[in-house]
C-alpha cells in the first residue's frame, strides 16, 4: 500500500444495470487498496443508487443528457474538481467525451480501453480482449488491476443497502402489507420490446401466483405504468401496480420485502441481484453469457431459449416474431418459482 492513499475519479455509465454492475468495480478497488477513496461521476438519476454503495465516497452529477456531448459543460465540471487532486481516473465508456472530464481533473493516471481516438486524454490505454472478458462486469472489474493484467478477474457481487426507515414509509404510503408473500415482476426494459416478454405472460403468471396464495407487486418507471396497468387490471388487490408511483432507489427497499422477483434482463434485474433476492431472469434479444445476474446460481432460475437467431442483442426483433421471448410459457417460470421457494 502506497503511503499516500489513492484518490479516484470514475466515470461510471450511464444505464440503470451497468451501474449497479459497475460496483463490482468499487469492491474490488476497496479489496485492494483499502485506504483509497472513491468518487464517481454519473448521470443525476443515479446518485442515490449511489448514495446505497458505501464504497463510493462520493457522487458527481454529470448534467448532460444521454447522448449529449456539451464540451464546455464537461470542461468546466473536469476544472472544477482539480482541487480533489484525484490520483487516479477510470473511465468505464468507451466514448471520447467521456475521458474529457477526468483529463481536465488534472487525474495523473487515467484508464480506459481503448477507443475512439482516446490518446492523450488516456495515458493507461487497454487493449480489449472480449474473448477474455465476455462479460461487461468483468471488463468493469479488470480495470482495477495493472495495465498486463491477462486474466478473468474475481467478480464481487455488488449489495446496495437497504434504508428500512424509507421501506416503512413506502409501506404506510403506498398502502401496502406483508399478509402475503410478495413477488415483484419488473416487466419493462428501457432497452427495447425485444427483452421484454409478452404482457399477456406477465398476466397469466400473475393470476397462477395469486391463487397460489402470493401477491404480486409491478415495479417500474411512469413510462411502464400503462403495461403494468395491463397486468393487474381486474386481479383484485392482490396485484398492485407501482410503476411511476416511486423513485429508482425506492426499487431497492421495496423488492427487499419480496421473495422472489421475475423480470427481463433489464436494470431492475440488477438491482433485485443486488438487493439479495431470488430471481427469475427472461432474456429475448440479449443472452446471460454476457450480462448475468450476479447472484449465487442457486438463488436464480434463468430462461433462455438461445434460437438459432440469438442473441441479435436489436432492440425490435428483427424476424418480426419475438419467438426467444414468446415461447417461454408462463407455466415454466410457475413451476420454476415454486421449486425455488
Amino acid at each position: 500500500m502506497s503511503d499516500t492513499p489513492r484518490r479516484y475519479l470514475i466515470v461510471g455509465p450511464s444505464w440503470v444495470g451497468d451501474m449497479v454492475m459497475a460496483q463490482s468495480l468499487f469492491i474490488t478497488l476497496k479489496k485492494l487498496y483499502p485506504d483509497c477513496s472513491i468518487d464517481v461521476i454519473a448521470p443525476a438519476w443515479s446518485l442515490p443508487i449511489l448514495e446505497r454503495m458505501p464504497q463510493v465516497n462520493r457522487g458527481i452529477a454529470l448534467a448532460v443528457g444521454h447522448g449529449e456531448f456539451s464540451l464546455l459543460g464537461r470542461i468546466r465540471l473536469g476544472r472544477s474538481l482539480r482541487k480533489h487532486g484525484c490520483s487516479h481516473a477510470i473511465v468505464l465508456p468507451r466514448s471520447w467525451k467521456s475521458a474529457l472530464v477526468p483529463f481536465f481533473a488534472g487525474a495523473k493516471v487515467r484508464t480506459g480501453y481503448r477507443g475512439e481516438m482516446r490518446y492523450g486524454l488516456l495515458n493507461d490505454i487497454r487493449q480489449l480482449d472480449k474473448n477474455l472478458l465476455k462479460q461487461t462486469v468483468q471488463r468493469y472489474v479488470a480495470h482495477a488491476y495493472d495495465s498486463d493484467f491477462n486474466q478473468v478477474p474475481d467478480i464481487p457481487f455488488p449489495r446496495l443497502e437497504v434504508d428500512a426507515s424509507n421501506r416503512e414509509r413506502l409501506i404506510k404510503e403506498l398502502d401496502l402489507d406483508l399478509v402475503r408473500p410478495v413477488i415483484a415482476m419488473m416487466p419493462g426494459a428501457e432497452y427495447g420490446p425485444a427483452k421484454q416478454w409478452p404482457e399477456k405472460h406477465y398476466r397469466q403468471l400473475a393470476t397462477l401466483l395469486i391463487d397460489k396464495g402470493y401477491q404480486v407487486w409491478v415495479i417500474g418507471s411512469a413510462k411502464e405504468k400503462a403495461l403494468g396497468d395491463a397486468i393487474t387490471s381486474g386481479l383484485m388487490q392482490h396485484a398492485i401496480n407501482l410503476s411511476g408511483h416511486t423513485e429508482l432507489v425506492d426499487a431497492v427497499d421495496l423488492l427487499s420485502c419480496a421473495e422472489q422477483a421475475v423480470t427481463n434482463d433489464s436494470g431492475l434485474m440488477h438491482v433485485a441481484a443486488a438487493v439479495g433476492i431470488k430471481l427469475n431472469v427472461i432474456y429475448g434479444s440479449s443472452t446471460p453469457d454476457y450480462t448475468p445476474p450476479l447472484a449465487l446460481a442457486e438463488k436464480m432460475n434463468i430462461f433462455y431459449k438461445n434460437l438459432s437467431c440469438s442473441p441479435c442483442f436489436k432492440r425490435d426483433c428483427p424476424l418480426g416474431h419475438t419467438n426467444c421471448l414468446v415461447e417461454i410459457p408462463a407455466e415454466q417460470v410457475y413451476e420454476r418459482l415454486q421449486q425455488q421457494r
